[in-house]
């Protein structure tokens, strides 16, 4: 594997602890701005709205400009958000800060699994893709809990100026590793861009991605309580169980993405059937200390197995303009987080009991199952079965990469 996947993990690194780090500075964010801990959560939501509206916009307006340029810029904006954020004086100039920062997340993943896949051989693009990954995984093993733990002793505006170092850490890896690119031979512009999402298949995976990942973060969500309801666990082991999802997400992602480039296809249909079984069964894994810490792990393996699958199903479905593709999902990563999270928040309020957000999930695990199926029968049907029972990665196609360093 190159060694500039290094540079772009980097860049995921900082990008998921700024993304994650939030929920544990609320009350410290809160008590400095004397706003209360509601009204700071909505500094979460501004970042998820970021991700949303900038994903697909930053995508297509540099459609023709050359990756490297673009990945580095991103980076850049990631580093001045998060400036800002440290700097800003009140609520509502860090309310416009979290947004700055959010907007170049989604298309820093997106250009940047373009370029990931561009620098390997196709029997190795799943895998070149869960490396980027990596340093979204690992921010949640050591990133947030560092940063967490930075800003409750130096204050949370010390966390965004470290979060800010990583940003200009990874400009320099970015700018030393990643091969210098011409401009976009196959780019037709923005309205060439925006074209290729009219295509339905484009838009059933990026349905499954929405239902998929909306199934973990409709339990994710709330595994506090259920960690401490109803597993029996004290609050201040949470952190570390926390930590211990993160490293069951980051063993899912590498084997997401060693198996998906033997069967991409296959390797969805598994993992998302397994998120259906993990979370129909969280009750009963609930009830122990031991098996609440195995239900924590396996719930993180099974959803971020599905992450590479979907990513590169994207792209192959999008083919004519696959950063745009990979960009508008990352902004469906962040719709599950907010619906599943919504729906989640339904059944607790119900009165379904704490573990009930874990089986609202289950349903859409499985809604998520149904939309792979369709779209699965939607390729059959458009290409008459030709041996190719999988989607394989290597249909997306290659740039010429220009090496200069």
């Amino acid at each position: 594997m190159p060694l500039a996947l290094l540079a772009l993990a980097v860049g995921a690194f900082g990008i998921g602890t700024t993304e994650f780090v939030m929920m544990g500075l609320l009350p410290d964010v809160a008590d400095d701005l004397h706003i209360s801990i509601p009204s700071a959560g909505h500094l979460v939501s501004a970042y998820a709205l970021g991700v949303v509206i900038g994903a697909p916009l930053l995508a297509a307006v540099t459609a023709k400009m050359s990756r490297r340029t673009v990945l580095i810029g991103l980076m850049g904006l990631f580093v001045v958000g998060n400036a800002l954020s440290a700097l800003a004086p009140d609520n509502g100039w860090l309310l416009a800060a979290r947004f700055l920062s959010g907007l170049p997340h989604g298309a820093f993943f997106g250009v940047g699994a373009v370029v990931a896949t561009n620098m390997v051989a196709p029997e190795r693009k799943a895998r070149s893709v869960s490396l980027m990954f990596l340093g979204l995984t690992v921010a949640n093993v050591a990133g947030v809990p560092v940063a967490t733990l930075m800003g409750q002793h130096l204050g949370w505006r010390a966390t965004f100026l470290g979060v800010s170092a990583i940003g200009l850490a990874a400009i320099a890896a970015l700018a030393f590793l990643i091969p210098h690119d011409h401009e976009h031979t196959t780019a037709k512009g923005l309205r060439g861009e925006l074209a290729a999402l009219r295509s339905v298949p484009v838009w059933l995976s990026l349905g499954t991605t929405v239902a998929g990942f909306g199934a973990l973060f409709a339990a994710y969500s709330y595994i506090t309580p259920m960690l401490t309801d109803a597993a029996g666990y004290a609050d201040a082991s949470v952190t570390l169980l926390l930590a211990l999802f993160g490293v069951g997400a980051t063993a899912g992602n590498l084997l997401g993405g060693r198996l998906a480039d033997h069967s991409l296809r296959g390797t969805l249909f598994s993992g998302l059937g397994s998120l259906v079984v993990i979370l129909a069964l969280f009750p009963l894994l609930m009830r122990t200390e031991a098996t609440a810490v195995l239900a924590v792990m396996l719930l993180g393996m099974a959803a971020f197995a599905t992450g590479s699958p979907l990513q590169l199903m994207v792209m192959e479905k999008a083919s004519s303009a696959p950063s745009l593709a990979s960009s508008a999902n990352q902004a469906a990563f962040n719709l599950a987080n907010a619906g599943g999270a919504w729906i989640g928040g339904l059944a607790l309020a119900a009165g379904f009991g704490v573990t009930s957000p874990a089986l609202a999930g289950a349903a859409l695990a499985v809604l998520g199952l149904g939309v792979a199926s369709l779209a699965y029968a939607v390729d059959r049907r458009a290409v008459p079965a030709a041996g190719h029972e999988r989607i394989v990665a290597s249909h997306v196609p290659q740039e010429a990469e220009a090496v200069h360093h």
